[in-house]
Parts: C-alpha cells; sequence; structure tokens
C-alpha cells in the first residue's frame, strides 16, 4: 500500500528568491512583482512547472526574483524562447515578462506572431512609455512631442496602441490593469491565468526616474473616479463619483452622459461584454481616436477574449496523426534527400 504524497502549500514567500531586488527605489515593477508573488500560490501549480522568461529591459530582471525556473533572454525575443518551450513541453504554465521597447519595438514581430498563433502562454507587458534600463529615451508608447534624450525637440514618432495591435494580431484575450491598484492586478493576473491561449495583459507601469507620473491621473484618488472606467462582463460602463456618469454608444460611436442630469438609467447604458470583438475594437481606442469626439475615461479590465485553438496543441495533433498515417519519419533518410550525386 502507498501512502498519497500531499503537496505542500504555497505562499508567497515560497515564490521570492535570494536575488537583491534591483529596481530603483520607487518604481511600480516592485507592485506588479508583490502581486505576481501572491498570486502564484492560488493557481495550484508547482513551482517547477512554472517559468518565467523575459528579454531585455529593467522589467526583465524579473526571473531572477522569481523562486521558479525561468530565463533571462535577449532582447525582444522572450516570445520566441516561449514558444519553443511551449511547444515542446506544453505542460508548463509559461510566463512572459517584457516591456512597451522589448516587445513592441525590436520584439514587435515575434509579439503579433506569438498572439496570432496563439500558444496557450501569458504575455504581461509592463508599459512606461519610456526606455528606463538605457537611462530615458522615447519607446513605441511615448507620447508625440515627447521630450527625451533621444528626442531633445520632440518626438514626431506616432505611438502604438498596445491592445489595438493585440487585438489587430487576433489575441485571444486582452486586457489592461495598473502597478498602482493591487486587488485590480492580481484579479487580472488571475483571469490571464485562466485563459486558454495567448494572454495579453497591458500593466501601466511608473517610472519615477525617467517618466514619474505618466500614469498619475489613473491612479490618484483625486482623479481615479473620473478618468478610470473598470470592464466588468455583463455589467453597464459606469464611472465617476456613485457612478453617476456612464457611456451609450450612439450608432459606432460612444457618448459620454450623464445619469442624473439626463434621466438615463444604467439599462440605457453600454453592457460590456467580453466576447463582443467589434465592441471590443471601440474600447481600445476609445482614448485614442481622433474621430471619437470628447474626453473618456480609460477603460481597465478584460476587453475581450475569445476561443481557439491553442498552437501546441494543433501542433501535437498534426504530428500524431502523420505518424499513423505514414509512420515514423526517418532522420538520416530525410538528411540525405532524394538526390544524389556520384564523385569520381
Amino acid at each position: 500500500m502507498t501512502e498519497e504524497i500531499i503537496a505542500p502549500t504555497l505562499t508567497s514567500k515560497d515564490f521570492v528568491t535570494d536575488q537583491e531586488v534591483r529596481w530603483c527605489p520607487g518604481c511600480g515593477d516592485y507592485s506588479i512583482l508583490a502581486q505576481v508573488q501572491k498570486v502564484m500560490p492560488t493557481l495550484g501549480i508547482p513551482k517547477e512547472n512554472i517559468v518565467f522568461i523575459s528579454g531585455i529591459g529593467c522589467s526583465s530582471r524579473f526571473p531572477y526574483y522569481m523562486n521558479t525556473y525561468g530565463m533571462h533572454s535577449i532582447h525582444g525575443r522572450a516570445t520566441a524562447v516561449a514558444s519553443g518551450l511551449k511547444a515542446t513541453r506544453p505542460e508548463l504554465s509559461v510566463w512572459i515578462i517584457t516591456g512597451d521597447g522589448d516587445a513592441l519595438s525590436i520584439g514587435g514581430n515575434h509579439t503579433i506572431h506569438l498572439l496570432r498563433r496563439n500558444f496557450d502562454v501569458n504575455i504581461l507587458l509592463f508599459n512606461n512609455q519610456i526606455y528606463g534600463l538605457t537611462k530615458g529615451q522615447y519607446s513605441p508608447t511615448s507620447e508625440e512631442q515627447k521630450i527625451t534624450k533621444s528626442t531633445p525637440y520632440g518626438s514626431i514618432d506616432h505611438p502604438f496602441n498596445p491592445l489595438a495591435l493585440a487585438m489587430g494580431s487576433d489575441a485571444t484575450f486582452i486586457a489592461r490593469s495598473m502597478d498602482r491598484d493591487p486587488k485590480h492586478l492580481q484579479a487580472m493576473l488571475l483571469r490571464t491565468h485562466q485563459h486558454k491561449g495567448a494572454s495579453f495583459l497591458e500593466i501601466y507601469q511608473n517610472c519615477n526616474i525617467f517618466n514619474d507620473g505618466a500614469f498619475e491621473v489613473f491612479t490618484e484618488k483625486s482623479s481615479k473616479m473620473q478618468e478610470v472606467l473598470f470592464l466588468e462582463q455583463g455589467k453597464p460602463l459606469t464611472f465617476g463619483v456613485d457612478n453617476k456618469k456612464g457611456i451609450i454608444l450612439d450608432g459606432l460611436k460612444p457618448k459620454v452622459v450623464n445619469l442624473e442630469e439626463e434621466n438615463i438609467s444604467e439599462n440605457d447604458l453600454w453592457i460590456h461584454d467580453e466576447h463582443d470583438f467589434y465592441k471590443a475594437q471601440i474600447l481600445v481606442r476609445m482614448f485614442d481616436d481622433p474621430r471619437i469626439e470628447g474626453h473618456f475615461p480609460r477603460p481597465f479590465g478584460v476587453f475581450y477574449q475569445a476561443n481557439r485553438a491553442c498552437y501546441e496543441e494543433v501542433m501535437a495533433q498534426q504530428i500524431e496523426e502523420t505518424i499513423a498515417s505514414k509512420g515514423k519519419g526517418n532522420l538520416d533518410k530525410l538528411l540525405r534527400g532524394k538526390e544524389v550525386w556520384q564523385i569520381n
């Protein structure tokens, strides 16, 4: 008779390493690290089955601080490394840690192709709208006319909208959170893990050295209620003090209304549906589309999710079917090929 082996109960401390955390004091990365370490024990996954893979940047120090398997890879290629790992070890829980420069500049192509292939991995994109590790150059998400060391007269680049890019890449899970809202970030991390497929979570992260206060309007108590719209499945889009403001759709254009002044009930408002692809397109563009008039709150939460076959599963099925119909391959025969030359 064999004894049942009971797995030990893990806590956040079990995911802390002995490495000195080397981010600038006050960096938003500390909060993100703390929330990830709090969420990991609740997933019910052994530490040896969790992997964190990063590229290059401040955020990419992350694997050193997680007591799991991990890899600090090269600039922009964390998505490529993670794809290879997931294809060969599909049972692992794979997390990609990246930044707005790492994922959207040198790693842009890798990011969009991972999303369209739909590997079952989790992408956490730390967006601070600046290059922090290289000391304050403008990044692909920096706003126009941004004064930095590399753009002393203001950036003339049009910035990427990360979630719109993910929508265009046919990502099956798209969400946004922020470093200074721990409870919301924990909830989004859980949703990211629960989704079967490529999950894309953008996290607004404050770089207090080179871009301090970039997202302050969304995190400070004095402005948060008026500037943040929390998305909840099946709930009306409301915000403001006591949720007295809401959003309706005027055709295909969103419009802010005051429920009390305009005698509008919550039943008349836009009801959020995470599975509505077309409304998700509007939501991700609501703050930067010049065709939409007026000032809108910034949405946070799950914008969109869909069910689609994961790349690694389809690949495994294809291999199994090919072996069943043609038998196992011969590597030597494959390498030799069909053309032969005889040298006298």
